[in-house]
């Protein structure tokens, strides 16, 4: 493999450390342990105009989320709903902490991003549900949050991308709210996924096929599941009408080719796509921004992105 430089280094470093796999962890283990990892790669965060915490009502009980607003403010912003990864089973909006505040600022939008339950507490579709929860009140409370409920956005990272590609799905089949465009960030799309990179990425000092089967493990009750297309985007009957896509992929990455085949389907039915694989890194690149060039260039692409999209155009083809 010929990995970046800088990934070459971290690799090297984990080796010698020995660090173990988070699913051969303790689930309170691997979930402290992922958000420490995270933080320490995504350097320090950028500072914000504001940011602040609110709670909101959700299908089973309260949900955290968290509002970013840029340095310029200049009448209602256009608004982007973040969905954090970790698999549905690790993470909250600590994980995504510092992708929102750089996203908030290079794409000048205000940012939400929303907690859901974690499995295996919590199985599907109880993050489906609640990440629509969430969508759904940011649209409505978007002018007091000072957006613009014309323009909204959903992104996320890993899982987070599965979520946000499924509230597409949502969105659209339930007549709103408006959806102008989707960031996702090498997203699950596929349970039944049979892939050369999902055969192919087996090391255990990096995110990898027994990664993705834990995940998937703890989020499904069966899998019978796996082929309801709000769990697997891929397996839509329609891809048609959904919002331009941001389809970002790593080279070493069990979730590469079905990120892939993904934007390929949505650009089959219509939708303006643009994808881009970055090379010799591995996933989670887009959280390592302080440890990995590659992750600040994609966090400007996605940027320059959103940018365009809610100025009302696309750079996707």
């Amino acid at each position: 493999m010929t990995f970046d430089p800088q990934l070459r280094a971290l690799y090297d470093q984990r080796a010698a450390q020995g660090v173990v796999p988070l699913y051969e962890m303790t689930l309170a283990e691997a979930r402290a342990a992922d958000l420490a990892a995270v933080q320490d790669a995504a350097g320090t965060p950028e500072p914000v105009r504001e940011v602040f915490d609110e709670v909101i009502p959700g299908p089973a009980g309260t949900l955290p989320v968290r509002v970013y607003r840029p340095g310029a403010d200049h009448g209602p912003l256009p608004v982007l709903v973040y969905f954090f990864g970790g698999g549905w089973t690790l993470g909250s909006i600590e994980t995504s902490d510092a992708i929102c505040r750089s996203l908030t600022n290079a794409a000048g939008c205000l940012t939400v991003a929303v907690g859901y339950r974690l499995a295996p507490e919590n199985k599907f579709p109880a993050a489906v549900e609640d990440c629509f929860a969430g969508l759904r009140w940011t649209a409505e409370h978007a002018a007091r949050l000072g957006g613009d409920p014309s323009r909204i956005a959903v992104g996320g990272d890993s899982a987070g991308g599965n979520l946000a590609a499924a509230m597409t799905l949502l969105a659209r089949d339930a007549g709103g709210p408006a959806l102008l465009a989707q960031l996702l960030v090498y997203p699950n799309t596929d349970y039944h996924a049979d892939t050369p990179s999902r055969r192919e990425n087996t090391d255990a000092l990096l995110f990898n096929d027994k990664s993705v089967q834990w995940y998937w493990d703890n989020y499904l009750t069966s899998p019978e599941e796996g082929g309801n297309p709000l769990v697997s985007p891929l397996r839509a009957s329609c891809h048609a009408g959904l919002p331009q896509a941001l389809v970002i992929t790593a080279e070493y990455d069990p979730l590469r080719d079905e990120g892939e085949q993904y934007a390929r389907r949505l650009r089959d039915s219509g939708v303006p796509v643009e994808s881009t694989r970055y090379p010799g890194v591995a996933h989670g690149f887009f959280a390592m921004s302080g440890a990995l060039d590659a992750g600040g260039r994609a966090l400007d692409q996605a940027a320059a992105y959103l940018r365009a999209a809610f100025a009302g155009g696309s750079t996707a083809a």
